[in-house]
């Protein structure tokens, strides 16, 4: 089964742009890493609702060497600066335990 990444980021009002057009200009270069599945940058509908980053690997051990490489340095090179960021958030790791979808479906 798969791994699951998921960085929920609070992102101060008027930032929003800025953090999701950093995603879409690199869009495609994770694609590269060996074990990468999916990235899903998740927009919140509410006031207090972080962004969520969701990225889907083939196991553990794929999102580490990805942490561990250039491209995750380049990916996180030129922070925004940190009043762009409300407290809270962080890091979760799941495992896939059942996972169903409508890809396939007419």
């Amino acid at each position: 089964m798969s791994f699951i990444v998921n960085n929920r980021v609070y992102v101060q009002p008027g930032y929003e742009e800025q953090f999701e057009a950093r995603f879409k200009a690199r869009a495609g270069e994770i694609d590269k890493q060996p074990g990468f599945k999916a990235m899903r940058v998740l927009r919140p509908l509410g006031n207090q609702a972080p962004y969520v980053v969701e990225t889907e690997w083939e196991s553990q051990e794929a999102f580490r060497t990805w942490v561990g490489s250039d491209d995750f340095t380049r990916a996180h090179a030129n922070p925004m600066p940190k009043e762009a960021f409300a407290e809270g958030g962080g890091l979760e790791q799941f495992e896939i335990v059942v996972s169903s979808s409508d890809s396939g479906k007419a």
